[in-house]
C-alpha cells in the first residue's frame, strides 16, 4: 500500500453512514502513548527519537489491525503529499514538519492511523463515519492493547499514562465528533450552544481541529480533561452532551423549516445552482456551498444526490487532493478551475 492508493479511494469515516450521520460526520478517539526510559520527544536527540522510532515501526507494522498497512517516514514525503494527509485528517500539522525520525502508519480502511514522534512518542487515532464514539474507543482500544504487548508504556497507577503535555496525563484519550450544524449558525443560536458545552469541559474547534476555525458550519467537538476520570466515563459524557446538540440542531431545523421555509430553501437552491454552474471556485466558497446542500440533502430538499458525495467534495476540493487527482502541482487559479470541474463531474452536470 502507497500514499497515492489513498487518492481515489475515499476513507470509511466519509461514508455518510452510521446513527446520527445527518448530523454527525464523524467520530475519533485519539490516545497518546510514550516509550518508557525514553526522553519525551521534544527533550530527546536524534539518537534517541530514531531509536524510538524503529521500536514504535516494530510493534505497529506486526500488529493485527496493520497489516498491509501504509508505512511512510515524513521526510520521504512532499510538500503535496504532507498536505494530503493533513486534509485527510490522518495526521497533524505540527507532524508534517521535517524530521527524519517522524514516520505515519494508516491501516487499509482509514480508520487507524498512527503519528510516530509527533508530540507524544505515540499517537493512534481511530475514526468513523456517523456518531460512534464508543464503537471507535473499542477499535483503538484493542488496538492499543495489542502494542502494549510489544511496548513499554510510561504508566504510574498514581498519573496513569505519561504524556510530553500535561493536559494528557491519565487517559491520554481525546475523543472528539466533528459536527455539522448549519440550522443553529443559521438561527444565531451556535454561540450560545457553544458557551453552554466549554462550561461543560469540553473544547469547540474548527474543521481541522485545534487552532483551526470553524468553516462550512463544522464544528469539533471533543473532551478537555483527561484525568481523574476513566475513559468510559469520558466517554459517557461526551456522547450525553453530543445529544443534546444533536437534539438543538434538529429544533433548530424543524424552526427553520416551520418559519422561514421560502428563505432556507431559496438558500439551498441558490447554492446548489452555484455550484452546477461554475467554473472557477475557491475552497472558501466551496464548503459554504456545500454545507447548504448538505442541509437541503438532510432535510429532504435535494433528494438526488448522496450524502458520500458530499462528504467526499468536502475533502477531495482541498488544495492536495485537487493536486494528488490531478498528479501534478496546480496554481492557485488552476484548482480552483480544476474544483468546479470536479463539483459539475460529481453532480453529474456537464
Amino acid at each position: 500500500m502507497n500514499i497515492n492508493d489513498l487518492v481515489n479511494k475515499p476513507g470509511e469515516w466519509l461514508k455518510g453512514t452510521g446513527p446520527n450521520a445527518d448530523i454527525v460526520i464523524s467520530s475519533r478517539v485519539r490516545i497518546a502513548r510514550n516509550i518508557k526510559d525514553h526522553p519525551f520527544c521534544q527533550w530527546s536527540g536524534k539518537k534517541e527519537r530514531m531509536e524510538i522510532l524503529s521500536q514504535a515501526k516494530d510493534a505497529i507494522t506486526n500488529s493485527k489491525d496493520m497489516k498491509n498497512a501504509l508505512f511512510v517516514r515524513i521526510t520521504d514525503l512532499d510538500e503535496v503529499d504532507r498536505l494530503f494527509l493533513i486534509e485527510r485528517h490522518l495526521m497533524s500539522r505540527e507532524h508534517a514538519l521535517a524530521d527524519e525520525s517522524k514516520a505515519l502508519a494508516v491501516d487499509e480502511r482509514e480508520i487507524i492511523s498512527v503519528m510516530i514522534n509527533e508530540e507524544d512518542h505515540i499517537r493512534a487515532q481511530a475514526i468513523q463515519s456517523g456518531f460512534n464514539v464508543a464503537d471507535t474507543w473499542r477499535i483503538i482500544d484493542a488496538f492499543d492493547n495489542d502494542l502494549a504487548t510489544k511496548l513499554d508504556y510510561c504508566y504510574t497507577e498514581r498519573w496513569g499514562y505519561l504524556t510530553a503535555c500535561p493536559t494528557n496525563i491519565g487517559t491520554g484519550m481525546r475523543s472528539s465528533v466533528m459536527m455539522h450544524l448549519p440550522a443553529l449558525v443559521i438561527t444565531n443560536q451556535i454561540g450560545k450552544v457553544l458557551q453552554a458545552v466549554i462550561k461543560l469541559g469540553i473544547t469547540a474547534r474548527g474543521l481541522y481541529g485545534e487552532g483551526s476555525e470553524a468553516s462550512g458550519n463544522f464544528f469539533q467537538i471533543s473532551n478537555q480533561v483527561t484525568l481523574g476520570r476513566s475513559e468510559e466515563d469520558i466517554i459517557d459524557n461526551i456522547e450525553k452532551l453530543i445529544n443534546q446538540v444533536i437534539g438543538r440542531e434538529k429544533s433548530a431545523r424543524d424552526y427553520l423549516l416551520t418559519n422561514s421555509r421560502a428563505s432556507v430553501y431559496d438558500r439551498i437552491w441558490r447554492a446548489y445552482g452555484t455550484l452546477k454552474s461554475a467554473r472557477i471556485i475557491t475552497s472558501d466558497e466551496t464548503i459554504r456551498l456545500l454545507s447548504l446542500i448538505r442541509l437541503g440533502v438532510d432535510i429532504s430538499i435535494i433528494t438526488d444526490i448522496d450524502r458520500k458525495i458530499l462528504n467526499e467534495l468536502f475533502i477531495f476540493t482541498q488544495p492536495a487532493h485537487l493536486q494528488k487527482l490531478e498528479g501534478k502541482k496546480l496554481s492557485s487559479s488552476e484548482r480552483d478551475m480544476k474544483r468546479a470541474d470536479l463539483i459539475r463531474e460529481k453532480l453529474k452536470v456537464t
